[in-house]
C-alpha cells in the first residue's frame, strides 16, 4: 500500500496496526466529516435533532447511500450502533416458545452467543450448535453439517457471514434457501462483511441481516445497520420505546409518526442521541469510491494471503480453510501452542505490533488484518517477531 494512502489515516505511526478487524480505522477525510456533523449538532442541537428541520432527510440520505451498496432499498435498512445491537433487536423480537431450537455453529461471536443464551433463558428456547469441519475445503461439508442439525424444532438459523475467531467466509446462500424452504427464520451476523466482500441482500434472500459500517467500510465507530425483509418488518420491536413508536404500528399500511415506515421510525427516532457517525456513512462510501478501494482491497488480500502462507510454511500448520473460504483481508493464522496472552502482550511491548492472539478450541491463532494503510514491511515485522517469540 502506498505511503500516501497510509497518511490518510489517523493511526499512531509508531504502532504496526494489524488489527483492523476488531474496531476498524477511520480515514482522515471521513473523520473530519464526522467532526463536522458533530459541530453542527453542538452549534444548534434543537435545530439539528428536530424532525421538521432536516433530521429525517439526513438520516434517510445515509440509508439511501448504504442501501445502494447493499442491493436493497432505503426502507429496508436502519442505522444502529453496531451489528450486535441490530441482532439483539431481532433476537428479542422473535416469538419463540419452550423447546424451539436456534441452530448455529461453533464459530460464532461470543457476544451473540450470550444474546441467544439470554433469549433462551427468557423464552425456554434452546441453542443447538453444530461443529463445522476443519479445515473447511468444500461447501458441501459446511452445508451437510448445518443440515444435519436441522429438525422439526428448528425455528431460527443463526450464522456468521464472516466468522470473527476463525475469519472464514461461510457459504451461506444454499443453506439460507433450504432454511426458508423449511419455514425457518434466517438471521445473519454480517459484522465483517460490508466493505470486505460483495453483499447483495435481496439476492441473498435473507430474513434478517446486521452489519458494521465502522469496520471494513471505514465509517466512524457507532455506525452499523439492521436489514429486515419488508414482509417481516412488523415483527420487529425496538429495544427502547421512544418517540418513533406508536400503538398501531403493526397494522397493514401503517405510517410512522415521522413519515417513514413504522419499522424505520420506531428504531431511528430514539430521542436525544448523537447520530453523526451514521450520517457520515455517506462520506465513507464516497472515500472508498474516490480511492478505487476495490483495487486497494485486492492488494490487501494478496498481502494477507501471502503472509499467511509464509507463516504456514514456517509453522508447518495447516490453514483453517481452503482459500475460497478465507476472508480476503483477514486471516486466522494457526500458530504452535503457546501462552497467547503473553505473545500478544509481548508483541505490543517489544515490537509495537497490534494483532489479536488467542486460543480458540484446540487452535492457537494470530488473526491478521490487512487494510489499505498496511504494507509488506509491517507484515514482515510480524513474521519475524512471531518466529522469535514462538522459537520457530
Amino acid at each position: 500500500m502506498s505511503e500516501n494512502l497510509a497518511r490518510q489515516f489517523l493511526l499512531d505511526e509508531t504502532v504496526v496496526f494489524l488489527n483492523h478487524g476488531s474496531y476498524g480505522a477511520c480515514p482522515r477525510p471521513v473523520f473530519e466529516a464526522w467532526q463536522s456533523w458533530q459541530r453542527l449538532l453542538e452549534s444548534q442541537p434543537v435545530a439539528f435533532l428536530d424532525p421538521k428541520r432536516g433530521y429525517v432527510e439526513r438520516m434517510r440520505n445515509s440509508r439511501e447511500a448504504l442501501a445502494g451498496e447493499l442491493g436493497t432499498s432505503a426502507d429496508n435498512v436502519v442505522g444502529v450502533v453496531n451489528a450486535t445491537a441490530g441482532l439483539n433487536i431481532v433476537a428479542q423480537s422473535l416469538k419463540l416458545a419452550p423447546g424451539d431450537e436456534i441452530l448455529t455453529t461453533d464459530h460464532e461471536y461470543a457476544a451473540l452467543e450470550k444474546t441467544w443464551a439470554y433469549v433462551c433463558r427468557r423464552t425456554g428456547a434452546v441453542v443447538k450448535s453444530v461443529t463445522v469441519p476443519l479445515p473447511l475445503t468444500r461447501e458441501v461439508d459446511f452445508t451437510a453439517a448445518v443440515l444435519d442439525g436441522m429438525s422439526e424444532r428448528t425455528r431460527v438459523l443463526f450464522l456468521s457471514h464472516i466468522t470473527s475467531p476463525t475469519a472464514l467466509v461461510f457459504p451461506i446462500e444454499s443453506i439460507i434457501a433450504e432454511a426458508k424452504r423449511r419455514g425457518i427464520w434466517t438471521v445473519i451476523d454480517g459484522a465483517h462483511t460490508p466493505g470486505h466482500i460483495p453483499l447483495d441482500l435481496e439476492a441473498l434472500d435473507v430474513d434478517f441481516y446486521a452489519g458494521n459500517c465502522h469496520k471494513w467500510m471505514m465509517a466512524p465507530k457507532g455506525s452499523a445497520f439492521l436489514y429486515v425483509r419488508p414482509d417481516l418488518q412488523t415483527m420487529i420491536d425496538p429495544l427502547v420505546i421512544s418517540h418513533g413508536w406508536t400503538a398501531d404500528n403493526k397494522k397493514p399500511g401503517a405510517v410512522g409518526p415521522f413519515g417513514n415506515t413504522p419499522f424505520i421510525d420506531s428504531l431511528e427516532m430514539q430521542g436525544t442521541r448523537d447520530p453523526s457517525a451514521w450520517m457520515t456513512v455517506v462520506e465513507a462510501i464516497r472515500f472508498r469510491h474516490a480511492n478505487d478501494w476495490n483495487e486497494v482491497a485486492r492488494r490487501c488480500r494478496d498481502l494477507a494471503q501471502a503472509t499467511a502462507a509464509e507463516m504456514a510454511a514456517v509453522t508447518g500448520l495447516r490453514p483453517l480453510s481452503a482459500p475460497q473460504f478465507c476472508a480476503p483481508q483477514m486471516v486466522a493464522m494457526p500458530i504452535p501452542p503457546c501462552d497467547p496472552e503473553w505473545v500478544h502482550d509481548t508483541l505490543i511491548s517489544d515490537y509495537n505490533i497490534e494483532i489479536p492472539v488467542f486460543r480458540w478450541k484446540d487452535h492457537h491463532i494470530a488473526r491478521l488484518s490487512v487494510q489499505g494503510y498496511n504494507n509488506q514491511k509491517q507484515t514482515e515485522a510480524l513474521v519475524h517477531a512471531l518466529k522469535v517469540l514462538l522459537k520457530l
